[in-house]
């Protein structure tokens, strides 16, 4: 079992709003769904246009994780008319046999995550050239514009359920200016004493300004007046000795790698 099971279980709750909540009709034009089983969260969205909404997570923390909850996370899928999904596991919480009945079932091991934390409190300050600060209701969708694009993800709809965090109980987005642009962003969600840090991004002309570490240390100012007492991130394990920027600035801030995380990709 992992040791902060506030990590897995933060991001499942920030993961759960962020899908049930988006605003109407771009909600049922996404096809967006998300359902709690087994102590988890299965999340869907084939409108996206993106897989990386179709995920599931959560899982062997609040009890146990077993064959039969995975085969409701598949089933949930294959309900959703989702082709490709991935279920992010830590591997302490794998039933004896697991990969064994995985393959039987489709899923391919794909390259892990790092699950890091730390105290809000304690992340270390960073200087930048832009402006850092909330996003205002105005700015909105060309702060979730700029996000998505950065993402790889196609504007519309997604705009529309990002840009709704802003100014929604729970959420604190913020973002990066050159004058009068928005050339940066992230967001932050508080739940309870736990903090996720999410959805960051920067434009490629202005990297190197250090806009992602000072959003690091904006968000975590505002989790910790918000009362979180543990701050949380993930991002992509380096492949091959890779560098990744975000690994870097999340450590550089204070963020201490907790443990990893593997991505189980089922494909219909």
């Amino acid at each position: 079992m992992i040791d902060d099971a506030g990590a897995e279980m933060t991001e499942a709750a920030f993961m759960f709003d962020t899908v049930t909540r988006a605003p109407e009709p771009a909600r049922s034009r996404l096809g967006a769904a998300a359902v709690r089983l087994g102590g988890g969260v299965a999340l869907a969205m084939p409108g996206s246009g993106s897989p990386y909404w179709n995920k599931a997570l959560g899982f062997g923390l609040a009890e146990p994780f077993t064959p039969a909850v995975l085969d409701a996370v598949l089933d949930f899928y294959r309900a959703q008319g989702v082709s490709q999904a991935v279920l992010q596991l830590v591997p302490a919480v794998l039933f004896d046999g697991f990969a064994q009945i995985a393959a039987a079932r489709g899923l391919e091991r794909g390259n892990p995550w790092i699950k890091l934390g730390g105290d809000p409190a304690k992340v270390r300050a960073a200087d930048t050239d832009l402006r850092i600060g909330p996003v205002p209701a105005a700015e909105a969708e060309t702060w979730a514009d700029l996000l998505l694009s950065n993402f790889g993800m196609p504007a519309g709809d997604l705009t529309a359920m990002l840009a709704g965090t802003v100014g929604r109980q729970g959420w604190q987005p913020f973002g990066a200016w050159d004058g009068g642009r928005i050339v940066g962003g992230g967001n932050v969600f508080v739940s309870g004493e736990g903090a996720a840090l999410n959805a960051a991004a920067t434009s490629p002309s202005h990297r190197g300004r250090g806009a992602q570490s000072a959003l690091i240390a904006a968000r975590a100012a505002v989790a910790a007046e918000a009362g979180a007492r543990h701050l949380y991130a993930e991002t992509g394990k380096p492949v091959g000795g890779a560098h990744n920027a975000s690994l870097s600035n999340m450590v550089r801030a204070g963020l201490a790698p907790l443990y990893e995380r593997d991505n189980w990709i089922w494909r219909l």
